[in-house]
């Protein structure tokens, strides 16, 4: 099964480059302080534990994510968005990966989940993402459907800070 999109691996670019005719999305999340704050939410991340956590079902060919694996995320417990993760990251101070669009996800594009640690010791979620809609709800829905894709990232970012203890922290 091929990707919906040519450009696969474009979240890992800055975001100005993203193709034209795209909506993008860039939501950053301040996650907590410190290395065992980033070890937790990098794990989170990389194991699905964050999605999960969100609420959505996730259907993965493996338990870590790593270029290749087919990703089926569930949405409301109907809607079906096949994805494949298309690059990954882990590092000291940055960990993620992103996936893009395969054939039946109610949008087209790639969107990608990254953890980093800056200098100061902060911790981050950056979800970033470029899209445009593939079925005719998304089409529909216009501008509330890209206002849920950005109440969701931000969510996660809510969701990766209570898994990481960090639930009091702004």
């Amino acid at each position: 099964m091929s990707f919906t999109y040519e450009e696969v691996g474009a979240t890992r670019k800055d975001p100005a480059s993203f193709p034209p005719g795209f909506h993008t999305m860039h939501v950053r999340t301040r996650v907590g302080e410190g290395h065992d704050v980033f070890d937790r939410a990098a794990e989170a991340l990389l194991t699905w534990q964050m999605h999960r956590a969100v609420g959505v079902g996730v259907d993965a060919t493996a338990e870590r994510a790593a270029p290749g694996v087919d990703v089926t995320v569930t949405l409301a417990g109907v809607i079906k968005a096949p994805c494949r993760v298309v690059w990954t990251v882990e590092e000291s101070r940055r960990a993620g990966w992103a996936y893009g669009t395969l054939p039946g996800h109610p949008e087209t594009g790639e969107e990608s989940f990254v953890v980093d640690r800056t200098g100061d010791g902060t911790v981050w979620l950056t979800v970033t993402a470029f899209s445009r809609p593939a079925k005719w709800y998304s089409r529909a829905g216009g501008p509330a459907t890209r206002g849920l894709q950005h109440a969701y990232a931000r969510r996660c970012g809510m969701v990766l800070r209570r898994l990481c203890g960090q639930d009091g922290e702004d």
